[in-house]
């Protein structure tokens, strides 16, 4: 099985993402980049550096629904008219992409003021490519196995940094494309979302996170292919050394709680202070996740204050 990176640029403060190509039949790509004429250009010269036309591509997997990775997936389709793939927990984002009511739920309890969930709704329509329902796309669930003519690769349900991401594994090497469940020079956000299957809840993104990077470790991969930077060819020390800044912080975040209490919206500026924009938005997933986790631990209570929720540590 020929497995080929290419790297494509994004807008985005996370820089390159990458695509990966499995040179065998039927000819498939892992992810496709953003909706810029950046990222298409790239693609396609990405692809002519292999000898291969856009229109030559059969099958698309799709392994999250986050703008960087499938932002240029209609226009690609619209070329090749390949077949489109992606965990059924993720279906809602390619189809729904302007329905922001949920995230504002979500915003509310968390405490963030008014204006605050206004300029995350704006900045959120500005990045996220436009909803259609032209697609038309299969379903994939944990186990499952995508065929190829000489070879497979098996498909494992990896959700935190979103409900539906997906790792690709080489069951005869022990060979992962892992997209952004793992990546070798940052660690992950264990972003907000509503819970795929009721979305009044809150998705326990790091919980989940934590549990499918043991699942990893447990496979014991060889090497990694990464959605953004290098490869990882030691993952039990990356393993390690993400679960020590999990429980550093952790231990931060217990720290800085005041004894009246604290909203996820006050908790990221305790912990995050300089960030703005679109880091303000990923600080206060981070400080959420970290008090989710930590309620399911026992080591916060939580409770109602006006019509968001409000953390502080036992008596």
């Amino acid at each position: 099985m020929q497995i080929h990176k290419i790297v494509i640029p994004t807008p985005f403060y996370v820089g390159p993402v990458n695509v990966y190509l499995v040179r065998n039949d039927p000819l498939t790509l892992i992810d496709v980049g953003p909706n810029t004429e950046e990222a298409f250009s790239a693609l396609r010269s990405g692809l002519e550096a292999l000898g291969l036309r856009l229109d030559a591509i059969k099958r698309i997997i799709i392994s999250h629904a986050h703008e960087d990775h499938y932002g240029l997936l209609a226009r690609l389709q619209e070329h090749c008219g390949a077949e489109i793939y992606i965990h059924s927990w993720e279906t809602n984002k390619l189809l729904h992409t302007h329905d922001y009511s949920d995230h504002r739920k979500l915003l509310q309890r968390a405490g963030v003021p008014k204006e605050a969930i206004d300029r995350f709704e704006q900045g959120y329509m500005r990045i996220h490519p436009p909803a259609t329902d032209r697609f038309t796309f299969k379903t994939l669930e944990d186990e499952e196995d995508i065929l190829f003519e000489n070879g497979s690769l098996r498909v494992l349900h990896t959700p935190g940094h979103t409900p539906g991401s997906i790792c690709l594994m080489r069951e005869s090497n022990r060979e992962l494309i892992a997209a952004d469940t793992v990546i070798k020079h940052i660690t992950p956000n264990p972003m907000l979302n509503p819970d795929p299957i009721d979305n009044y809840r809150r998705f326990p993104s790091l919980s989940e996170y934590l549990c499918s990077v043991a699942r990893i470790k447990d496979i014991s991969p060889t090497l990694i292919h990464s959605g953004h930077g290098g490869c990882i060819h030691d993952y039990a020390e990356h393993f390690h050394l993400l679960l020590k800044h999990t429980n550093e912080r952790q231990a931060k975040l217990l720290s800085l709680i005041p004894k009246r209490g604290v909203t996820a919206w006050e908790m990221s500026e305790l912990m995050f202070p300089g960030a703005s924009g679109m880091h303000r938005y990923l600080a206060i997933s981070e400080a959420q996740a970290h008090l989710d986790m930590a309620m399911a631990d026992g080591r916060v209570l939580v409770e109602k204050r006006d019509e968001c929720e409000s953390y502080r540590l036992p008596v």
